[in-house]
């Protein structure tokens, strides 16, 4: 009894051996998406009044949680018996995060100035707050959603030789460390001048070690949101435009003098571009009827 129950142990302590070195290969291989995901989903969860950032972020995290538990298991059953209906999803989701990354571009060019747009969430009136707030929640989610197909997908190829159960295990792995780990760094993020202010109210001194810390906290995080809105909106593009660039194959092999990461962006572009003249002239259809 003694000798079967160590064995099982045993079994268990060979199969978390493996499920940890295949995540760890899997985490290295969708490290960049990861770094994409954070971008978009950084700038997706900021914009907020200060008292509603952590509320609307756990929103958005469970939201996530919710989208890796729905992906999960239809990715491992398409996998195993349609697996070209991942493909297609792919790409559906590479026209869906193209046309918002587009969008920003054309809403950036074109409408900057217009009277109903707002940056600054002390701008809205109060009674459009809770609209506006559910808006981009949903929005973010429904980002998220793409783009953990995305990384479960990239997961699920590193393990596609492996059993079931390795499989499993590692792709639930890397979802679930994508989710807090990108999240997570998005919370400190964004309170970040939350922080800086504590430093600098630490003591009674004007000009202390903690102020300074403080005081760079506090400038730096308008700029690193602006930034991240660049940076989640060209991630956007690029993660796009990778999905039709390695999954179809016409795009594949077109230019291929192009260096990797202008190919995808410049595909990306276009595509977003289209999609944005598409929906608006659907919309002036439904309007003018």
């Amino acid at each position: 009894m003694a000798s079967g129950f160590f064995a099982v142990l045993d079994d268990i302590s060979a199969l978390m051996d493996d499920v940890a070195s295949m995540s760890k290969i899997a985490t290295k291989k969708t490290a960049g998406i990861l770094g994409d995901d954070l971008a978009v989903n950084a700038e997706k969860a900021t914009g907020f009044l200060a008292s509603r950032e952590i509320p609307v972020l756990w929103a958005i995290t469970k939201g996530s949680f919710l989208n890796k538990v729905i992906i999960l298991p239809i990715a491992f059953l398409l996998s195993a018996y349609l697996p070209t209906a991942i493909t297609i999803i792919l790409i559906l989701g590479g026209i869906y995060l193209s046309y918002e990354g587009a969008e920003k571009i054309y809403e950036y060019l074109f409408h900057r100035n217009h009277e109903e747009h707002y940056d600054d969430p002390t701008e809205v009136p109060e009674e459009e707050l809770p609209e506006l707030e559910k808006k981009k929640i949903k929005q973010a989610i429904v980002t998220d959603f793409i783009l953990s197909v995305e990384i479960v997908i990239i997961a699920l190829s590193t393990v596609v030789n492996e059993s079931l159960t390795i499989q499993i295990a590692t792709v639930s792995v890397v979802a679930l460390l994508a989710t807090v780990g990108v999240y997570g760094i998005v919370a400190l993020i964004v309170r970040m001048d939350d922080y800086g202010y504590k430093l600098i109210n630490l003591n009674e001194e004007t000009d202390s070690f903690s102020d300074k810390v403080g005081l760079v906290l506090v400038n730096a995080l308008p700029k690193i949101i602006k930034g991240l809105s660049i940076v989640g909106t060209l991630a956007l593009l690029l993660v796009s435009g990778g999905i039709f660039n390695h999954n179809i194959d016409y795009l594949h092999h077109l230019f291929p003098a192009f260096p990797s990461l202008l190919k995808d962006f410049l595909v990306g572009l276009v595509v977003g571009f289209v999609a944005v003249l598409v929906m608006k002239m659907i919309k002036r259809i439904f309007k003018s009827k």
